[in-house]
């Protein structure tokens, strides 16, 4: 399978065609897009409809996650309800399944959110503000534990906004590790399996990381990969299995 990716593309309302052009290329370069959060600059409907637009029709599956941009003006239902009305389905905290060459494409979504990674993280304690900020995090790493744990498809993908791992976050101050990712959201994806992860958020860090278990994971971030999406092969291993052998060693990755 050929997995188109980017997040990260800040749309507003002077945007419309700007990804038009490298988008009617897509059909002949992949089999499904990955929107991976911060579509909008301000997260206002009228920026929503500009993405809409943008990224209907465009010949293949449209799969988003929001990002922090997406939620700023207290309109991420309304943003939502304009993308899925285009066609683009949005996932938070839930998964959706597509059948591509006859083949299973489960994906499991969800923004998530801050908080650090292991040894340097928040936790759910003290000022009620800060039991929220940390809770967060936890709430929303539960329910992609359990959009993944619901889904039996050849191949899986999970996508966020935040970034699962600090690898990828390589560029970027330490200081401001806390609120780019947690290692809560990665917990998921080693404990379910995935084939590839990918996320955004993350502008001034690195393309390439894995999870602790060994899984791949992708910043693909429009200013990491600096074009208008990546384009991800993952193929299946169609020689059988030692038993015992992990979800991920099914596929490779290449891009």
């Amino acid at each position: 399978m050929r997995i188109a990716a980017v997040g990260d593309v800040h749309l507003g309302t002077d945007s419309r065609g700007l990804l038009r052009p490298a988008l009617r290329e897509l059909p002949a370069l992949a089999d499904v897009l990955l929107l991976a959060g911060d579509l909008t600059r301000h997260g206002t409907p009228a920026e929503a409809e500009v993405v809409a637009h943008e990224f209907a029709d465009v010949g293949v599956p449209v799969v988003a996650v929001l990002g922090n941009h997406d939620h700023h003006s207290d309109a991420e239902a309304e943003v939502t309800q304009m993308l899925e009305s285009s066609g683009i389905t949005v996932l938070e905290g839930s998964a959706t399944t597509i059948e591509i060459n006859g083949s299973t494409l489960g994906i499991a979504g969800t923004k998530g959110f801050g908080g650090g990674f292991a040894g340097k993280c928040a936790s759910v304690f003290g000022e009620r503000l800060m039991r929220e900020f940390a809770g967060h995090t936890v709430e929303l790493a539960a329910e992609l534990d359990s959009a993944l744990a619901g889904l039996d498809t050849d191949i899986t993908i999970v996508m966020t906004h935040y970034a699962p791992i600090s690898d990828t976050l390589h560029g970027e101050p330490r200081e401001i590790y806390p609120f780019l990712g947690s290692y809560l959201l990665g917990e998921p994806i080693d404990t379910h399996g995935a084939d590839l992860a990918v996320h955004g958020h993350a502008h001034a860090g690195t393309e390439r990381g894995s999870t602790p278990g060994g899984i791949r994971v992708r910043n693909v971030a429009q200013p990491v990969i600096g074009k208008a999406f990546a384009i991800y092969e993952l193929h299946e291993n169609t020689d059988a299995e030692p038993a015992g052998d992990s979800d991920q060693d099914r596929t490779t990755v290449s891009s």
